[in-house]
């Protein structure tokens, strides 16, 4: 019996879509909470608390998006077709997202609120339409059958309907709340406190978006239903639920503690990463859901292991260089301090 390269592969862009989620997750949520922080010298720190990281943290999306291509070409080509305009429009909230870091530093006093918009307005519109993607991907792609193999069968605005609309708005919020507790953890005095309580109704929030794509996706899917409402299933897939609950409870004791340290972004990112989880467990074998496996969209195994060789060289070198540079900027960013 051989080696299951493709569900090695899968693994692997499980843990880099994961890992961007995460890092470029508390990058977005900063630029969503903006609109709370008017003051400018406060903004200055929130903007420190990532300047010198968030870069880097690009890079999981690029491994994600190649790992894809090279592994599982048929389903890249299908997933981008039903997604080019949802990734396009992501693509420009990053660019702007990105500028303004650049810029933001650099501008004149009255030139600054032009980069602050471009902050927030690209940091919102990337967190809406990965939310979007993630809504449309877990919902199912239409596919058909052709000579040349299957295709997308689907129109260019099919994500406009209300799940992956509403998974937008999940993300959004699960991206703010990761922010809020991200700045907890890196400032002190007046932001700290204000990220407190702004923090509590982002976690009721999740927990409610959390609670609304459980129930919508079993019931839009029935394959999705009998995986985790009928037995052995039902009892292998129940500490997720469980988890969650356990996570919520956490959050919200550690968001009441007098000296929040890391259990408020600890506990969020184990919710997400329980959700995240849960909707692997939901679409899996399928790699384009509801239909394509991973093995039939597979490319040739000399392909999968040729580029497998090449991705367990670079991948420790990514995590070294990023745990390297969290390591070097760690601890509290403070009022006038600065990476630009």
């Amino acid at each position: 019996m051989g080696i299951d390269l493709s569900s090695i592969w899968a693994v692997i862009i499980f843990i880099g879509v994961f890992m961007y989620v995460v890092m470029d997750g508390f990058d977005l949520g900063i630029g969503m909470l903006y609109p709370f922080v008017p003051d400018r010298h406060e903004r200055d720190v929130m903007m420190n608390t990532v300047a010198p990281v968030w870069d880097g943290n690009e890079t999981w999306l690029v491994l994600g998006g190649a790992a894809l291509f090279a592994a599982f070409p048929r389903a890249y080509a299908i997933v981008l077709s039903a997604l080019y305009l949802p990734l396009i429009f992501m693509l420009l909230g990053l660019i702007f997202r990105g500028i303004a870091f650049e810029f933001r530093f650099k501008a004149l006093d009255h030139e600054r609120h032009i980069w602050d918009k471009a902050f927030i307005g690209g940091s919102l519109t990337a967190a809406f339409f990965q939310g979007v993607s993630l809504g449309v991907y877990v919902h199912g792609i239409a596919v058909v059958s052709t000579p040349a193999g299957p295709q997308y069968a689907g129109g260019a605005l099919d994500w406009l309907q209300p799940f992956p609309i509403m998974c937008g708005l999940g993300v959004m919020v699960a991206y703010t709340l990761l922010g809020c507790t991200w700045l907890i953890l890196r400032t002190e005095g007046a932001l700290q406190k204000r990220m407190l309580t702004t923090a509590r109704p982002l976690a009721l929030l999740l927990v409610v978006a959390i609670i609304a794509v459980s129930i919508w996706t079993p019931l839009a899917d029935p394959d999705v239903a009998a995986r985790w409402f009928t037995m052995p299933g039902m009892l292998w897939f129940a500490p997720v639920p469980v988890l969650v609950v356990v996570g919520v409870v956490l959050l919200l004791r550690s968001l009441a503690g007098d000296a929040p340290l890391h259990g408020p972004f600890l506990a969020s990112l184990g919710l997400i990463f329980l959700g995240y989880t849960g909707l692997a467990i939901s679409i899996w074998p399928n790699i384009v859901p509801p239909t394509i496996s991973i093995w039939a969209a597979a490319s040739p195994p000399a392909s999968q292991g040729f580029t497998l060789f090449g991705t367990l060289v670079i991948l420790p070198i990514i995590l070294g260089y990023s745990c390297f540079s969290y390591y070097v900027f760690r601890g509290k960013v403070k009022l006038g301090e600065g990476y630009h």
